[in-house]
């Protein structure tokens, strides 16, 4: 929706409605096409020699991927690594729910779809991924009812004193969603964390594989 204009009358400054779609350059087309048909369920909805188009919704086409020679792989053996050190990191898509968070973790589990990383943001819970490109996608659920209380959130002590979050298991999270406890308990910090290990958060939460 627009921005609504302001109580002067002043016409509302425009800005972008959504993100539409995003288009990556792949050497790894037919690999890559069928992950995210495992992971969103994508549809093609144009194929040819060049580029192809995906969707999983009500948009036309969310993804497209344009073909490269698959040679071009090996001219860039490194190039997964350059996202963990510099330039665009990730994408973050946002669910409804935790129980649609959770239960497209176990869609995307029973097809052999791991997480890389697994934390509570405190802003939001977060379960990322990464296509065979290296490309990352977070799945995150707001862990507050409005935008408001998270902006007011960036400003307290909280995140002050851990702006990284807390890792969580996302099978002992999703045992607890299964036997009854309340969302708003699992949505805090810490309450993914199996009774017997240590939390691990802020920068002790980064390594190699979640960076």
């Amino acid at each position: 929706m627009a921005k609504p204009s302001d109580q002067s009358g002043a016409a509302a400054k425009p800005i972008p409605q959504y993100i539409a779609h995003w288009v990556c350059k792949t050497a790894r087309r037919e690999e890559v096409i069928a992950w995210y048909q495992q992971a969103f369920d994508a549809e093609i909805v144009h194929i040819d020699k060049t580029i192809a188009f995906l969707t999983w919704d009500g948009e036309s086409h969310r993804l497209a991927l344009v073909n490269l020679p698959s040679w071009l792989r090996f001219l860039f053996p490194l190039s997964k690594i350059r996202r963990k050190l510099y330039g665009f990191d990730h994408i973050a898509l946002a669910f409804r729910s935790l129980e649609d968070l959770l239960g497209t973790y176990v869609r995307m589990r029973d097809r052999g779809i791991q997480p890389v990383w697994c934390i509570n943001h405190g802003l939001t819970t977060s379960i990322y991924y990464e296509d065979p490109d290296g490309i990352r996608l977070e799945f995150q659920v707001e862990n507050f009812d409005t935008p408001e209380e998270t902006k007011r959130y960036f400003s307290s002590e909280a995140f002050a004193k851990n702006p990284i979050g807390v890792n969580f298991d996302p099978e002992y999270l999703l045992k607890q969603f299964r036997a009854g406890v309340p969302v708003k308990e699992l949505m805090r910090q810490g309450a993914g964390t199996p009774p017997g290990q240590k939390q691990v958060g802020n920068m002790k939460a980064i390594n190699w594989r979640t960076l």
